[in-house]
């Protein structure tokens, strides 16, 4: 089995900066990215665009290294990309600073309410809900719901209880979404495939829409609108939809142009509508 030599130049200088010998046939770009790790750690696997041509598009990890068009000795130019942050940590920036926020209105620290209400909690029981988002929302959302003035739902308690088995539900079928595209694709692959529904009846809103984890969200912010009946949050909810249509448009459009057989009823976020 013959094997590759891979040299490696700076997309920028023409630098040679690494030379790889007696490369697997079947090694991957992400494999390369390793082994050039090992002799250039600054530059993390993340942080490494690898290209066929200097001004070219990076190559997917997941290329083989024998199916690119390049001879027994193959030339890659490297570009930095520069730090990289993890999703992990995108997630936990975004959904740490609305607790936080949320706490300092739900506990009515000085100076947001008035000395009269330092350190008090609101008597009502709907308020008890958290309120989970970005960070400017959190804020404008929580100043209301726990203002002192605040006052309940209209019909009281049956609005709260019908409210949040909506919002139970759609936050349900929104971890159902994403544990069936998580399945759909096997640990270290990026084939992309169809979504179809599974066995969970929370998924079969594949049947109708591109993106129910979108739709589950929004019913999600609806439910919590009625059950907190606040205008914040009625508001932030009709922006959040307006994005996640937008969002879910975009994915309707590459799935119609990636895959022919694509099911015909499926609209992107609302069945029969939008």
């Amino acid at each position: 089995m013959k094997h590759y030599e891979v040299e490696i130049l700076d997309a920028k200088t023409r630098e040679k900066l690494c030379f790889l010998d007696k490369v697997e046939p079947h090694a991957t770009i992400a494999e390369i990215k390793n082994l050039f790790t090992k002799t250039h750690p600054q530059w993390y696997p993340a942080r490494q665009s690898l290209r066929l041509d200097p001004k070219g598009k990076s190559l997917k990890d997941e290329d083989v290294l024998q199916k690119l068009p390049v001879g027994t000795t193959a030339t890659l130019y490297f570009r930095d990309l520069g730090a990289q942050i993890s999703w992990v940590t995108v997630f936990l920036t975004e959904y740490a600073g609305p607790l936080f926020i949320y706490l300092l209105f739900y506990f009515r620290v000085p100076f947001i309410y008035g000395h009269k209400y330092d350190f008090t909690s609101s008597r009502h029981t709907v308020v008890q809900q958290n309120c989970t988002y970005y960070w400017g929302f959190a804020a404008w959302m929580a100043y209301y719901i726990n203002h002192p003035l605040y006052t309940p739902p209209t019909y009281g308690a049956q609005q709260v209880k019908l409210a949040l088995a909506i919002f139970v539900i759609c936050q349900l079928g929104n971890f159902s979404i994403h544990m069936a595209l998580r399945d759909l694709r096997p640990a270290g692959s990026k084939t992309r495939k169809i979504p179809y529904p599974t066995k969970n009846p929370f998924t079969w809103l594949f049947l109708l829409v591109s993106c129910p984890n979108y739709t589950y969200e929004v019913g999600s912010w609806i439910g919590f609108a009625i059950m907190t009946q606040c205008l914040p949050v009625a508001l932030f909810s009709l922006v959040g939809f307006t994005q996640m249509t937008i969002w879910a448009k975009g994915k309707h459009r590459s799935y119609l142009k990636e895959f022919r057989d694509y099911p015909p009823l499926r609209m992107p976020i609302i069945p029969f509508l939008l």
